[in-house]
């Protein structure tokens, strides 16, 4: 029997700079909506970004393939790499799951925990592997060099009631018209606090963010990476997921204030450098800067 736990209601604070960056990102949006491209310009920035965003999570989470080698095992050119065969599968299982996760965000899937558990098992195993269910026992997060504990998450005996929660804040949240960009975020954080898995938790984390910010309409045409900001700026990535100082989820992960991590993700270069906004005099937005030449000639 699932243990009954109170409703999931996350501490945050709307400061000015994530309404500004709300606003940036609405700039964005509509930049990207109304700056008209060829069709295979557009698809040609979309296969770059969905690249990167394969190479940049799973290097993240110590994928050794360089970008390079990324790219090979994704267009087929090479399967795999002697000594890194794992890498190789992670970067194809992640792949996959990008592109069903933007196919699910454009058919209005409805989020359930049962596609959340379709999702891990893209990730974790492949195309044909059966929904994974939930931990059933404690995982612990260490330092990779001390070995001291970083992060205890919840009990797996608490996951069930936790995720079922989770689902249901996300599913009233979209209801109640909170921006997604918002409700990307902090699914982000909740999912790799809960860490119902006892692997795949950061990257199921990020495509769960990708398939929110999709289906509330901030795709941005699939022109940039989320997960390259990530990997750029690592320290600053965790460091604004580490909200509370207490490793022990009971002792304050919980109840922690989010605003932190959502002043992080709304403003930081995820949107302003990656995807860019229009500034006045500049021929082209950020978004397609960041493909230089190309996009800048495809635009005229």
């Amino acid at each position: 029997m699932t243990q009954s736990l109170p409703p999931w209601h996350p501490r945050y604070t709307l400061t000015p700079a994530i309404a500004r960056a709300l606003m940036d990102i609405e700039a964005a949006r509509a930049v990207v909506e109304h700056t008209p491209l060829p069709p295979a310009a557009e698809a040609e920035l979309r296969h770059r970004a969905r690249i990167r965003s394969t190479h940049y999570s799973t290097r993240i989470e110590g994928n050794r393939l360089t970008l390079a080698e990324a790219e090979q095992v994704i267009e087929g050119k090479k399967a795999q790499f002697h000594g890194r065969e794992r890498d190789g599968s992670e970067v194809k299982n992640y792949w996959n799951a990008l592109l069903r996760v933007e196919e699910w965000a454009a058919k209005k899937m409805p989020l359930t925990e049962e596609l959340i558990k379709r999702l891990h098992a893209l990730i974790e195993k492949g195309a044909h592997a059966k929904p994974t269910p939930y931990r059933d026992g404690q995982n612990v997060i260490r330092d990779s060099a001390s070995g001291a504990i970083v992060y205890l998450p919840p009990e797996a005996k608490d996951v069930p009631a936790l995720m079922a929660a989770f689902v249901e804040w996300i599913n009233n949240a979209e209801k109640e018209g909170l921006p997604a960009p918002l409700i990307a975020g902090l699914v982000h954080y909740q999912f790799v606090t809960i860490h119902p898995y006892y692997d795949g938790n950061g990257r199921t984390a990020r495509l769960f963010a990708t398939f929110i910010l999709h289906q509330g309409g901030y795709g941005l045409s699939g022109f940039f990476s989320l997960e390259e900001h990530h990997a750029r700026d690592l320290e600053g990535y965790y460091h604004s997921l580490a909200v509370h100082p207490h490793h022990n989820y009971y002792e304050g992960r919980a109840e922690a204030d989010l605003t932190p991590w959502l002043e992080y993700f709304a403003t930081g270069a995820v949107f302003q450098n990656r995807t860019g906004y229009y500034v006045p005099g500049r021929r082209y937005s950020g978004t397609f800067r960041t493909y230089g030449a190309p996009a800048a000639q495809w635009l005229g």
